[in-house]
């Protein structure tokens, strides 16, 4: 293809250059979610409090803490202080990615996203940070929803510095399966966004409960909890539906919730038989006599982890589904306005290309 700018360096940086930014971003991302379920696994193991001083490990720099001792001490020691590593190792990555996208990323927007990601780990250090020593339960609360919105948030840096961002695919993807321009509906993705992260909310209260909560309060939270779960199934079976008849390229991203969201409610279900035994409506079934199950063994603790784990997966694949739907929504816009008007927000050379790609894709 012939440079349309020759004797300069396009304003967006070529896509062998941008490859270690969207790289360092799905680092994150894949860094992220064991942090969220191991944090899950340090609230099933009440093992929160089992290093009681902070930023340190128990006088020791948090990088310095002996390995043997770490490994083979107790197992509350090891994940929670394996957390905090973890962390650690994301707010380096999160160091890295910032440093990439204002050295190879012309867009001053992800620039900004990069930093935010930043400041987003530093706070959540700090409010982990609190948590200890303060020993705030409501700290701990906030903590946990807060770490799967910054899943969130590095589900949305991966995506936009992703090679499928701009790449052709997606943005013939943006015609759908008709002839002539269609736009994605929005408020779908959307509604499953928001039902998702107030399940977390609620499901947070339930795993967090006070002492001083009321047995009629936490009946109220927990039969809201249970009812927004199917409400989320069937909005996402719904959506599903029409998605898949009018804008097909989307439909992988809803049918991965449906698939989600059933595995989260046996999960829940398995999740309160573990924590409170079986309904009074299974008083038949063996093992029914226990009101309250303490054990917290292997099976146990997996089960309520992967609970909190498949929780947060819904909202980042919500994330990503409300994601690709703007910027679908963006391409169609693009596409259905004269090639002349466009924005030069992708520079010259990606510009040439997208006319190309327009002539070809314009509906007769």
């Amino acid at each position: 293809m012939t440079d349309v700018n020759p004797g300069k360096e396009p304003r967006f940086a070529d896509q062998q250059r941008r490859t270690l930014v969207g790289w360092l971003g799905c680092v994150l991302v894949l860094l992220t979610w064991p942090m969220i379920w191991v944090g899950g696994l340090v609230t099933t193991y009440d093992a929160g409090m089992s290093v009681p001083d902070w930023p340190g490990t128990y006088g020791y720099n948090l990088l310095l803490y002996p390995v043997s001792t770490w490994l083979f001490g107790p197992f509350d020691l090891f994940i929670e202080h394996g957390h905090r590593l973890l962390g650690a190792t994301i707010g380096f990555i999160a160091i890295g990615f910032l440093i990439a996208a204002w050295r190879l990323d012309a867009r001053r927007w992800v620039v900004a996203l990069a930093l935010f990601v930043l400041l987003a780990v530093i706070g959540q250090g700090i409010l982990g940070g609190l948590r200890v020593t303060q020993s705030a339960r409501t700290l701990a609360m906030v903590h946990g929803c807060t770490a799967t919105a910054f899943f969130g948030l590095c589900v949305f840096a991966a995506m936009v510095t992703g090679p499928k961002w701009m790449s052709e695919r997606l943005r013939s993807e943006s015609m759908g399966n008709n002839s002539r321009l269609t736009k994605p509906s929005f408020l779908g993705p959307i509604l499953v966004m928001f039902l998702a992260y107030g399940q977390l909310i609620l499901g947070a209260q339930l795993r967090h409960v006070s002492p001083m909560t009321s047995a009629t309060g936490f009946g109220h939270v927990a039969a809201t909890h249970v009812t927004l779960a199917f409400a989320l199934w069937l909005a996402t079976i719904i959506i599903h539906w029409t998605t898949r008849r009018r804008y097909s390229p989307l439909a992988n991203y809803s049918m991965t919730l449906i698939i989600l969201v059933g595995a989260q409610i046996a999960l829940g279900i398995a999740t309160w038989i573990v924590n409170y035994g079986f309904p009074a409506m299974l008083k038949s079934l063996p093992g029914s006599d226990r009101l309250l199950l303490q054990s917290k063994d292997l099976i146990d603790a997996a089960i309520v982890t992967g609970h909190v784990a498949i929780g947060s997966m819904i909202f980042a694949v919500a994330t990503a589904f409300t994601i690709r739907t703007a910027r679908c929504r963006w391409l169609a816009s693009k596409i259905a306005r004269p090639a002349d008007s466009w924005s030069t927000e992708e520079g010259h050379l990606e510009e040439a290309a997208n006319r190309s790609e327009v002539s070809r894709l314009q509906p007769a």
